[in-house]
């Protein structure tokens, strides 16, 4: 394809993946205003974010297997559907449960789109050029999260109110979906042997379902050491257990295919891939309910709070991949890369409901800056390596472990943060009714679940001042709880062994199969 071809096609592609982005970040700085609306709790918080990854992580794996089969446009084109449906149903939700459904069936549509736009990029462009364009990918990933919590802040403070967030996707879905039937022509390699791994995908979805339900209800719902305990970690592991088998040994075609990991590169970059989501995901959810709750702004200046680190990710991704494509080395920028995002969580681990702003958001520029330069680039070192025939499970498996790090990541951080709230205001409010801080009638006020987020706009002032200091020290223990994990990645990012990067896609027509243009 030549480079118009390219970015005439790019252009829906990207549309697409703005819309991916979109559907995360423009709900962040609504979530305090949803959960109060709906009375939800710190859980309920949680799960808002982690159904949407938790179907967009099981089912990313099942998009990638089917690029390698099937039409990429009309994967693309289905993932857009099934996203404007589960945010149409998220619209009108009068309840948390349906909203958290409703965010499931949007992560089937995000999985495939999450997806099949790394793979469909892969097909288009060689490995070497690739870095020419990652640096559109950045700015459409820094766009949607700037905008998106702008956007969300402005949508929530309107009169249309917190529902409006999920129907601001939709015109940009459709564009896309038009863009793409005109412009993405990719040749369709049609397989009559084609073997879905159902069984696979099942299991492992179900068995990360289970541990993540666990890590959340768990101190909670039931003890840590109890018997539901035993009984959810141990059907999780079962399940997980059988899926490995069954993409082993059983299925023809695995969702997973587990002779991938016996490539040095794809096995370490996909273990970083799953911890740089954990920073990457805990980074976007947690700050804006921080800013909202701890530091008593308006959904709209939270959102504005999130330029510094997005622009931070957004000259990072473009200036390294610039340099990946004029020189061909890579390695050097995913190491420097997560070495700042290891400094950024260090720092944001010692914020609380005191730290200056401006130190805060200096913080947040150095995370951006380290993950602009890291999460593009560990998909760029897998595809280099990755077979041809490969290359859609492989790009999926990235994203898979990304996302999986993200859910586990939001999941346990979420759980880590509403016991210490909970535990740090009860022990506040404990110290106010004995100190005399508080009248018989703001006591009985405050008689709610001890669980629930409450709206602190009507707390007495004593109170308020009291959950915005626990808010804001569990955050900084989120992030400090974070850097183990992050100095994995650099581990096995410093392991990976640099491979000049190709100057072909790798495409070729199978021998005896009908491809029709």
């Amino acid at each position: 394809m030549s480079h118009r071809e390219v970015m005439e096609a790019l252009t829906g592609l990207l549309l697409a993946m703005f819309v991916a982005m979109l559907s995360s970040t423009v709900v962040t700085n609504a979530l305090p205003a949803i959960v109060t609306d709906l009375h939800g709790s710190q859980t309920g918080y949680t799960w808002v974010v982690v159904a949407t990854l938790l179907t967009m992580t099981a089912t990313t794996p099942i998009w990638g297997k089917l690029a390698d089969l099937t039409s990429k446009k009309l994967l693309v084109q289905a993932a857009l559907v099934i996203y404007s449906a589960g945010s149409l149903v998220a619209a009108f939700a009068p309840d948390m449960g349906v909203l958290i459904g409703a965010r499931a069936i949007q992560g089937l549509g995000i999985g495939g789109l999450t997806a099949l736009v790394q793979v469909v990029i892969a097909s288009m462009v060689s490995p070497r050029e690739r870095g020419r364009y990652s640096g559109y990918i950045g700015a459409v990933f820094a766009t949607a999260t700037v905008s998106g919590p702008l956007l969300g802040g402005l949508v929530v403070d309107s009169p249309l109110g917190w529902r409006g967030c999920f129907f601001v996707g939709l015109p940009i879905a459709a564009l896309a979906f038009v863009v793409l039937q005109k412009t993405l022509h990719l040749p369709v390699v049609r397989r009559d042997d084609v073997s879905i791994d159902y069984a696979g995908a099942t299991l492992v979805m179900a068995g990360v379902s289970v541990i993540l339900v666990w890590v959340s209800l768990a101190g909670t719902d039931f003890g840590w050491l109890s018997g539901t305990t035993a009984l959810m970690v141990g059907g999780g592991l079962l399940l997980v257990s059988a899926a490995v088998y069954v993409e082993a040994r059983v299925a023809a075609e695995p969702i997973i295919p587990l002779r991938l990991f016996r490539n040095r590169t794809i096995a370490l970059a996909t273990v970083a891939s799953v911890m740089v989501g954990v920073a990457m995901f805990g980074a976007t959810v947690y700050l804006g309910q921080y800013f909202q709750l701890a530091r008593g702004m308006s959904p709209t200046e939270a959102g504005l709070m999130s330029i510094a680190m997005v622009g931070g990710l957004l000259v990072s991704s473009t200036v390294t991949g610039r340099l990946i494509t004029s020189t061909g080395l890579w390695k050097r920028y995913l190491v420097g890369g997560t070495v700042l995002v290891i400094v950024g969580m260090v720092l944001l681990g010692t914020i609380d409901a005191r730290t200056p702003l401006v130190v805060v958001t200096g913080y947040m520029l150095v995370v951006g800056l380290g993950i602009g330069a890291t999460m593009q680039n560990l998909v760029l070192a897998v595809q280099n390596t990755a077979d041809p025939q490969d290359l859609g499970a492989a790009s999926s498996v990235v994203a898979f472990c990304r996302s999986m790090g993200g859910s586990i990541g939001v999941s346990a951080f979420g759980a880590v943060l509403a016991h210490q709230v909970a535990d740090d205001a009860k022990a506040g409010i404990t110290r106010l009714a004995s100190g005399g801080g508080l009248t018989p009638a703001e006591l009985r006020g405050l008689d709610h679940d001890h669980g629930a987020i409450p709206d602190l706009a009507e707390l007495p002032s004593p109170v308020r001042v009291v959950y915005e200091t626990a808010f804001g020290d569990a955050t900084g223990h989120v992030f400090l709880i974070a850097v183990p994990l992050v100095v994995i990645a650099l581990v096995c990012v410093l392991l990976i062994e640099e491979v000049p990067l190709r100057t072909t896609t790798g495409e070729v027509e199978p021998v005896g199969e009908d491809v029709v243009p």
